[in-house]
């Protein structure tokens, strides 16, 4: 038994002394993870977010004071009254307050008007009593047949009476106002929908009362024209420069996330706003919503088409990113690798951005040769955050770039050596 166990313990350790000898002879072998060139489409895009929102909102308020006592009806349903999401017309009662101080008011108004044309009656009829009586006095005083005070009294009733019929039609004219705005206020207790459009939100319930002062209490709003909207989509001072009125926009809600929508930059508002010390701009996108599939005040994620390339060599972002250790690069080109690594690292800005859009940005890729990998210096083109254009004489489509290295097992696993059982794992 135990020259048994002396002949295992000899072929152990052999085995081992091997394995270490070949390492050190030879080094470990190094794997890669590689990915093929291809050919395609690719659109760049800038991302960004969003909120749709109706082209045109009315919010209407009541220019009056009062109690609510009944909305209007429904055009969809007579017997319900109009509430969140009911259809209206330019005219549609909207809601009534009540309006009996209003109706007492027009009568007060209408009164005071009467009484104003019954004085204009009457100092209609002074005046042509003053004035024939002043015509008398005139013929009077030509035969010398009246005092000169008598024919001034009668100058002086008719030049009152004059005056006295203006001022009572000036207070005619002013009671026939006072009763045309008694009737204007007693229609303002109808409120009636300026727009044909789709009720949003009603703010306000039937016996709430309200004030109308400075600012118009706000009682219903209302959404124009729900099959033109708008997104109001937050781009960061960097992008903006990429985006111009006209161009195509993706976007996506999540209502819909296997959806895709389609819109139109429509405006870029010149009103920037900070958060954090982020600048963003306001970019406006016109979007068409005949269907009525979308709805107002969705979050939308939103792509903006800045370049479109076909039918270009692909390859993805890590194989331009990914630098391999000096070790592991072709004997022939190790020297150069490692001065530019120096360079790189005097001069970051040197070794030039890739991500950007430029067609000609120098950037390099890694191809295996046995057991190394070799530099492939190609030109960078259009990039969508994913993959890269590439332009050059190699690699061609189908060639298999560097993306990184495997990593290889801390621990080497032979037949020889025996396996330990974990005693926390009993």
């Amino acid at each position: 038994m135990k020259k048994l166990l002396f002949i295992m313990f000899v072929l152990w350790g052999g085995g081992a002394a091997g394995l270490w000898y070949w390492n050190d002879l030879h080094g470990q072998r190094v794997a890669f993870r590689t990915a093929t060139v291809r050919r395609g489409d690719l659109l760049a895009t800038i991302n960004a977010t969003g909120t749709l929102e109706p082209e045109e909102v009315v919010d209407v308020g009541a220019q009056i004071a009062g109690a609510i006592q009944s909305f209007g009806q429904d055009p969809r349903d007579p017997s319900k009254p109009i509430s969140y999401g009911s259809p209206v017309d330019q005219g549609t009662v909207l809601a009534k307050l009540d309006d009996a101080l209003f109706k007492a008011r027009v009568d007060q108004a209408r009164a005071n008007l009467n009484k104003a044309e019954a004085d204009v009656l009457q100092w209609e009829a002074k005046l042509k009593q003053a004035e024939r009586e002043y015509d008398r006095a005139r013929r009077l005083q030509a035969r010398n047949n009246i005092s000169p005070q008598e024919y001034d009294t009668a100058l002086a009733n008719w030049e009152i009476a004059k005056a006295t019929l203006a001022q009572t039609q000036s207070a005619e004219d002013l009671a026939r106002a006072n009763l045309e705005e008694a009737n204007v206020n007693l229609g303002y207790a109808t409120i009636r929908s300026p727009v044909k459009g789709v009720v949003l939100d009603r703010r306000q319930n039937i016996g709430q009362t309200v004030v109308a002062s400075l600012n118009a209490p706000s009682l219903f709003l209302i959404a124009k024209d729900l099959s033109r909207m708008e997104i109001w989509a937050s781009v960061n001072e960097t992008d903006v420069g990429a985006i111009h009125v006209g161009q195509g926009v993706r976007f996506t809600v999540g209502a819909f996330p296997n959806e895709t929508f389609r819109g139109q930059v429509a405006q870029i508002r010149l009103n920037a706003s900070m958060t954090q010390g982020v600048v963003t701009y306001t970019v406006v996108v016109a979007v068409d919503n005949a269907g009525g599939k979308l709805l107002p005040y969705l979050t939308t994620r939103v792509l903006f088409e800045v370049e479109e390339r076909k039918d270009v060599l692909l390859v993805p972002n890590a194989a331009l990113r990914w630098q391999p250790l000096v070790q592991h690069v072709a004997p022939e080109a190790r020297a150069a690798y490692a001065t530019a690594l120096r360079q790189k690292a005097r001069d970051p800005k040197a070794a030039g951005d890739k991500s950007g859009a430029s067609p000609r940005v120098q950037g390099m890729l890694w191809v295996k040769q046995g057991d190394f990998v070799r530099p492939v210096p190609v030109d960078v083109g259009l990039t969508d955050g994913v993959t890269t254009e590439i332009m050059g004489a190699e690699p061609g489509e189908g060639s298999e770039v560097v993306l990184g290295q495997v990593q290889p097992d801390e621990e080497v696993s032979t037949p020889f050596l025996p396996k330990l059982k974990n005693d926390k794992a009993q």
